[in-house]
C-alpha cells in the first residue's frame, strides 16, 4: 500500500464514537455517516485542481478559483455506500454517479455482480470508490482489478469504513 491514508482527526474519531454507540438511532447513524463523509472529502480532494475564473462581487470584479466537479465520479458500491455518496454529493453536486450492485453467493461466498452502471469517460475522471461494510474484503476485490486496470481512471479513491486490506494505492480509511 503505497497511499494509503489513515484519517485520525478528533472531529472524526468523536463521529466515529457516536456512530458505532449501540443507542444511536437509524436516522442519526445515517446523518453520522454523510458528515463523515464530507469531513474525508476534504482530505481526498486535497489536491483537485482549481482553476482561476473571473467573478462579480457587490464591489468589484475579481478572480476566483472553481473545481470542475464533473471531474470527479462518485461510485458506491450499494447499498452501504449510498449515504457515503450523499455526503460527497452535497459539496460537489456536479460529480458523475455510477453505482456497483454486489452480493456474496451463500454457496460459494465469492461475489456476485447484480448491477452495475459507471459514468462514460472514466479515463478522464477521478473515481472515488465507497464501500464503509468491508468484511472480507471481497467487493473490492472483485471490482478493482476491473477498474484499475481496464477502466483507467485518471486517479481513483477507495474508502473504507473499518480497516484497510492490502489491495492498492490510493486508499483511504477510518
Amino acid at each position: 500500500m503505497n497511499d494509503a491514508t489513515v484519517v485520525s482527526h478528533p472531529l472524526i474519531q468523536h463521529k466515529l464514537g457516536l456512530l458505532r454507540d449501540r443507542h444511536t438511532e437509524t436516522k442519526e447513524f445515517r446523518e453520522l455517516v454523510e458528515e463523515i463523509s464530507m469531513l474525508l472529502a476534504y482530505e481526498v480532494f486535497r489536491d483537485l485542481p482549481a482553476a482561476s475564473v473571473p467573478i462579480e462581487t457587490p464591489l468589484a470584479s475579481t478572480s476566483g478559483q472553481m473545481i470542475d466537479g464533473k471531474s470527479i465520479a462518485v461510485i458506491p458500491i450499494l447499498r452501504a455506500g449510498l449515504v457515503m455518496a450523499s455526503g460527497i454529493l452535497r459539496l460537489l453536486p456536479n460529480s458523475k454517479v455510477g453505482h456497483i450492485g454486489l452480493y456474496r453467493d451463500p454457496g460459494t461466498l465469492s461475489p456476485v455482480r447484480y448491477y452495475y452502471k459507471l459514468p462514460s469517460h472514466l479515463e478522464e475522471k477521478q473515481v472515488i470508490v465507497l464501500d464503509p461494510m468491508l468484511a472480507t474484503g471481497g467487493s473490492e476485490f472483485a471490482f478493482f482489478p476491473f477498474l484499475v486496470l481496464v477502466l483507467k481512471p485518471q486517479k481513483w479513491h477507495l474508502w473504507l469504513g473499518s480497516y484497510p486490506v492490502t489491495v492498492a494505492s490510493n486508499m483511504f480509511w477510518w
